[in-house]
């Protein structure tokens, strides 16, 4: 569950420190290798990190994983996070990590239905019954659906990541990531299903955090801007190049995936602006904005997710993005 890749010529294009040393870090990431996380694949092959002065080991996450906890032992040295939520929580629970670039701008989550039967709006989704939920989205975005929309708990059933049960039950909803399911469903069921992503409707937290120890940012600031910016480029070259390598690697460390789940995840990512849309147009890959961070703290206190009064600007940091970092790698 490694992939690591050396340059003898570290600092060749002029970063601060000595030629001859790469700063080694992990990042760790939240799910097996995957085009989700295909930038910071990208910039290990094509050698960006190396370029930066980094040594970096990426550290394959799983569903048995627990890459935040490797994170606050001080076991790596970032850590690929969820969404703003789970930053929120840890200031809550005091927590010394804090996000320091969000190079999702969207959060991939949906919810699927059934074409043709009265459910192809988001406003009839309420309406659906039995609404196949995860227990991790109850208390999370789930809530906030509630609030917002009228969705009803009692309606709830468990959602334990496999769409047969919504696959046979058509008067069912059931949530997702816009890069998964809904190919998972088309292939089993012979259908395409409706798509409702979550980000369209006002669930507008970031999403794939990359996540640090306020203490490393205090110690070492330039590694984390060269990490930053290195992984920023590497999604654009993900996104926008030849991305064949990466593609490669990823399933090198995750034999399971295929080369029509890399196609289906980066036409998705592209086609809903995933990655690059909003503020990275004029800010780069990874921006985050202040507004961002205040509103979508102020929805989550309105769905009772997270508790009033936090100081919530403890969760992340703009030092490191919002400068414009590979913009001219975007096509025009």
């Amino acid at each position: 569950m490694r992939v690591a890749i050396m340059a003898a010529l570290a600092g060749a294009i002029g970063f601060a420190g000595p030629a001859f040393a790469l700063d080694r870090v992990t990042f760790g990431t939240n799910w097996v290798a995957d085009p989700e996380a295909g930038g910071y694949y990208q910039a290990l092959v094509d050698g960006t990190y190396a370029k930066y002065g980094l040594d970096v080991t990426i550290l394959q996450g799983g569903p048995t994983s627990n890459g935040g906890m490797l994170l606050i032992a001080g076991k790596i040295e970032f850590y690929m996070g969820g969404d703003m939520i789970g930053d929120f929580l840890a200031v809550q629970n005091d927590i010394p990590t804090i996000a320091v670039a969000a190079h999702f701008q969207k959060n991939p989550q949906i919810f699927m239905s059934h074409p043709g039967v009265g459910l192809d709006k988001w406003e009839d989704l309420p309406k659906a019954n039995p609404a196949f939920v995860s227990a991790g989205a109850v208390n999370t975005f789930w809530a906030w659906m509630r609030l917002a929309y009228g969705f009803k708990d009692e309606n709830i059933k468990p959602y334990n990541f496999n769409s047969a049960p919504f696959i046979v039950s058509k008067t069912s909803i059931q949530q997702g990531y816009l890069t998964s399911e809904p190919l998972e469903v088309e292939k089993q069921g012979g259908f395409k299903p409706n798509v409702f992503l979550l980000a369209d409707y006002g669930y507008t937290t970031y999403a794939t955090l990359v996540e640090t120890r306020r203490e490393y940012v205090q110690a070492h600031p330039d590694i984390v801007q060269r990490f930053v910016d290195a992984s920023t480029i590497g999604w654009y070259h993900y996104l926008y190049g030849d991305n064949s390598k990466a593609n490669e690697a990823i399933k090198r460390e995750n034999p399971e995936m295929t080369d029509e789940q890399i196609v289906f995840s980066i036409t998705k990512m592209k086609e809903y602006g995933i990655v690059d849309s909003g503020d990275t147009l004029k800010l780069g890959i990874g921006a985050m904005t202040d507004d961002r961070w205040s509103g979508f703290y102020d929805t989550m206190v309105k769905a009772g997710v997270v508790k009033a009064g936090l100081d919530y600007k403890k969760a992340y940091t703009t030092q490191f993005v919002n400068k414009s970092v590979g913009l001219d790698l975007r096509p025009k």
